[in-house]
């Protein structure tokens, strides 16, 4: 841990090193492919709602001890688009290759906005890292709001938006699952019974911090009672302004890595600049509740 680590905030048991301004803390003193402790796991849960990304180095997960760490954390959730490991069908695995010229995630977006209850939180472990490139960012939803001026957040807040999991038709025509399956290569499932376009309020209050967010990111659509016209400006604005370089932390990803980020406060990027080379992820994403 470096200098900026914060030894003062009451931390007793793990150590905490932010990585940016905005968002976004390395924590040390952990193994993750133990069980953690209650008074440890109560410390990592304050350091993500106090930082809403969180990242750990030098762990050694499998598919397993992945999701039992992320079971401690709430109900699995499963991808309505996406297949799992055969074996562990909870965890996703996120596999580009050289063949593959689009990546999996590779759009600023909040994960599972689109279904009735949206991600709590997604845990993601760096299996096969490029030796440059494929680092992924995030942005801070809460600041991003806090930001705006007070007209602009009053208007907002009574706005609600209409989240699509098939947002992506402008990909030469293709659905979400067909653009999945011939640009990225990966496994797709009929989302059958899910719900995949819901309406939620385009400004969402944490359930654990009463911190305002905006709730924007790839997968909204349009605005209730609006048409996808009168709807785009703004929400092009704002997604500017959500993604403006203060508000947003980098992440260089390791072989051994893990991130946490909270889904409910934050949004996040994976880039595509390694077309020469393999990245290999494992996600398990964690249930949430009903947007407020």
């Amino acid at each position: 841990m470096d200098g900026h680590a914060l030894r003062n905030d009451g931390y007793r048991h793990i150590e905490v090193s932010r990585i940016a301004g905005a968002l976004g803390a390395e924590i040390g003193g952990v193994d993750l492919s133990q069980e953690v402790p209650e008074a440890v796991l109560a410390e990592i849960r304050r350091a993500l709602l106090d930082h809403q990304v969180i990242f750990f180095r030098d762990q050694r997960l499998t598919p397993p001890t992945q999701l039992a760490f992320a079971r401690r954390w709430g109900e699995i959730h499963l991808h309505p688009y996406m297949a799992g490991m055969d074996e562990w069908p909870e965890v996703l695995e996120i596999r580009k290759t050289p063949a593959d010229k689009t990546n999996f995630g590779g759009s600023w977006h909040s994960d599972q906005a689109f279904t009735a209850r949206p991600a709590m939180g997604t845990i993601l472990y760096g299996v096969e890292i490029p030796s440059a490139g494929g680092d992924t960012l995030w942005a801070n939803l809460a600041l991003a709001y806090e930001s705006l001026s007070p007209g602009m957040r009053r208007m907002l807040d009574g706005l609600k938006g209409v989240y699509r999991g098939d947002n992506f038709s402008s990909h030469d025509g293709k659905t979400r699952r067909e653009f999945y399956a011939d640009k990225i290569g990966m496994k797709v499932i009929d989302p059958g019974n899910t719900q995949t376009i819901s309406t939620h309020p385009l400004v969402r209050t944490h359930p654990e911090t009463g911190r305002k967010a905006l709730f924007v990111g790839g997968h909204l659509h349009r605005f209730e009672d609006m048409t996808e016209a009168e709807s785009r400006p703004l929400i092009d604005f704002l997604m500017r302004h959500a993604t403006r370089p203060e508000f947003t932390c980098r992440f260089r990803w390791h072989s051994g890595s893990v991130a946490f980020w909270d889904n409910r406060c934050t949004m996040h990027f994976a880039i595509n600049d390694y077309p020469a080379e393999t990245r290999i992820m494992q996600r398990v994403t964690i249930c949430g509740d009903t947007p407020f």
